[in-house]
């Protein structure tokens, strides 16, 4: 059964916190160990560099992130497990893309968008203090996916840009040069909590609010009894909605315990108790976890061993492949091999003489495909308002599981003969999709035998 691909990016410019943790960790973890997921797990210090120019915080905090993770149960063994700088494939096919990325969608991302509105509140010129790093960001993140053809992509709502972004950019990439990329999605989850910080507001370093994840037992019990609470006292009720101190216990209790507080916030309970119990609840889930923190905090070179062997593992089997065939697609070619007269390698003619699926994206922002014989256009698609649909119809396509009907019903009329040729041009693609598993199934399993 093939299994779905989920990537996941960790940005190492800061000390975890347990916002980090109820609301990335310890649900991506989990998630991690469900059955026919490839979850893929990195620490983007490349994205890092464009807010952070001090070496010494890069690195802790890149390392502190890694302990955070592996103390919290992350799985090298199961899941791929990388620093980003070490997949050399990732910057070279950001070049790529960012040769078939439009400038205006760079110009409509949001941080760029939201840098160039301060400086206009403040006077400044559209570009002061914006680093290019900044600007090229969505390209950068489209190749963390784009490398290794991941399916999904689990972000907050205000990343969903930078996903369809990464799709518009492979889209154009493969109209440009063939079928190489999966246009990956969003993957929101939305009962992914939100935990409140010491003031209420949502936990955020920029707010200087946080509860560091890992912090020691006597000062994670002084940062909780610093929450801020109303002034209601013993005896009184007090609200649950609203409350932060409610928020963060409900957060790592069980139902019944969060039935329970919920009881004794109605019978007025006395906020010291409160914060005590909530202390209590995370010391216990923290304690086991901070134990392993910090046991391998002290020993960070097994950690860069760790992070070393997983880039050379995901590298070996997918990046170094991916590029080769890409530099392939793009003309960057040995050039010993023999050419015809057309230019074309022996292999490029054969992969040419086949029809092939097109997408793409027009002017008027709708999304199209097209079917293709060499320089024939057999089908032609009405325009569609998002790229998901044209995804399905077009892996069914080649998996040999759509009715000829359904294409047609999606692209512009076509007379009984054209409709003989669709069905012809279908049939072979699905007839070399089938091949092309048969072969990469045998190449696994002589490589499993040996």
């Amino acid at each position: 059964m093939t299994q779905t691909r989920v990537l996941t990016g960790i940005t190492t410019s800061g000390t975890p916190h347990l916002g980090n943790y109820v609301g990335a960790i310890r649900p991506a973890i989990a998630a991690s160990r469900t059955p026919q997921v490839e979850s893929y797990y990195f620490l983007a210090d490349l994205h890092a560099l464009i807010k952070v120019q001090e070496p010494e915080r890069v690195q802790r905090s890149t390392l502190e992130i890694a302990a955070a993770w592996l103390a919290c149960g992350l799985d090298p063994a199961t899941v791929w497990f990388y620093r980003q700088s070490e997949i050399v494939e990732i910057p070279e096919l950001a070049w790529f893309l960012t040769c078939v990325a439009g400038k205006g969608i760079l110009n409509r991302a949001h941080a760029y968008k939201a840098a160039v509105d301060k400086n206009r509140e403040e006077g400044e010129d559209d570009d002061a203090g914006i680093n290019a790093g900044l600007f090229m960001y969505p390209v950068l993140m489209s190749a963390d996916i784009l490398v290794f053809n991941a399916h999904k992509v689990p972000v907050g709502r205000d990343q969903i840009q930078h996903i369809e972004m990464a799709r518009d950019f492979a889209q154009r990439f493969n109209h440009l040069y063939g079928e190489h990329f999966v246009l990956p999605e969003a993957l929101i989850e939305e009962n992914v909590a939100t935990l409140p910080g010491l003031d209420g507001r949502k936990m955020s370093k920029s707010y200087d609010n946080t509860i560091p994840l890992f912090a020691p037992r006597d000062q994670l019990k002084k940062l909780i009894y610093s929450i801020v609470t109303d002034s209601r006292l013993p005896g009184e009720p007090k609200d649950t909605e609203g409350s932060a101190l409610f928020q963060i216990y409900q957060a790592f209790a069980s139902e019944e315990e969060t039935q329970a507080m919920r009881r004794a916030f109605a019978d007025g309970i006395a906020w010291g108790e409160a914060k005590q119990a909530l202390f209590e609840r995370i010391d216990a889930e923290i304690t086991p976890l901070r134990e392993k923190y910090e046991a391998l905090m002290a020993r960070p070179q097994d950690i860069e061993a760790t992070l070393i062997d997983g880039a050379r593992r995901v590298r070996e089997r997918y990046g170094v492949g991916m590029m080769k065939r890409l530099r392939e697609a793009v003309g960057l070619r040995d050039l010993s091999q023999t050419a015809t007269a057309a230019g074309e390698t022996k292999a490029d003619a054969k992969a040419a003489s086949l029809p092939a699926f097109k997408q793409y994206r027009e002017a008027d922002g709708q999304f199209y495909f097209k079917l293709a014989d060499g320089e024939q256009v057999l089908l032609q698609s009405r325009g569609f308002a998002a790229p998901k649909e044209i995804g399905q119809l077009i892996g069914a396509a080649k998996a040999g599981r759509l009715e000829l009907a359904q294409l047609l019903a999606a692209a512009e009329p076509v007379d009984a003969a054209r409709q003989a040729q669709i069905a012809a041009a279908v049939a072979a693609i699905a007839q070399a999709e089938a091949d092309a598993r048969a072969a990469k199934d045998g190449a696994a399993r002589e490589s499993a035998d040996s």
